[in-house]
């Protein structure tokens, strides 16, 4: 009976001591609000923005001017001959290729950027995050879109972001 009552003692000091030893520091971070936000992000965005607009604009004019050659090119085809037509319709189908693949290169170079720029952010978050979890003791960090709620006290995604805006002002996108 004797040795009942030591087990007995011994289970539940172990289990109080290891409930005691069990809390966990966990943090909540809202990665995108930190590559929308940041100062190097915020760059980015308006440069890919701006260029973008810009590829919109001239391609518009592009287009505007291959339909207006489309429209004289049959108002013409009266007072042509079928071998110049024939000439002017493939130099035509040649410049709406060439537009197209124009158009095509330069929305894959921003898509290219884009992605290049999101790297690069994460890449220089990676060591920060990596420091703070060291720092302060975290045991994890979750995502804040994976969550339904917590204090805002363990939302570190504003630290984060002014870390980030001191360690990468700019990407310097070109």
């Amino acid at each position: 009976m004797k040795s009942f009552i030591k087990v007995l003692i011994t289970v539940i000091f172990l289990s109080i001591s290891t409930n005691s030893f069990a809390e966990q520091k966990i943090v909540i971070l809202d990665l995108s609000y930190v590559l929308n936000n940041s100062k190097a992000g915020k760059g980015a965005q308006d440069f890919l923005k701006k260029s973008f607009n810009d590829n919109v604009k001239k391609f518009n004019n592009l287009e505007e001017s291959l339909k207006n050659q489309e429209k004289d090119l049959l108002t013409k085809k009266t007072v042509l001959t079928k071998e110049e037509y024939r000439n002017k319709t493939d130099e035509l189908r040649k410049n709406v290729l060439d537009f197209q693949s124009q158009r095509r290169a330069a929305l894959d170079k921003i898509a290219t950027q884009r992605a290049e720029s999101k790297d690069i952010l994460l890449k220089k978050i990676d060591p920060l995050l990596n420091n703070y979890i060291k720092e302060n003791n975290i045991s994890l960090v979750v995502e804040k879109k994976s969550t339904l709620g917590g204090l805002p006290d363990i939302d570190i995604t504003k630290l984060i972001v002014e870390q980030l805006d001191k360690e990468l002002p700019t990407l310097n996108l070109k």
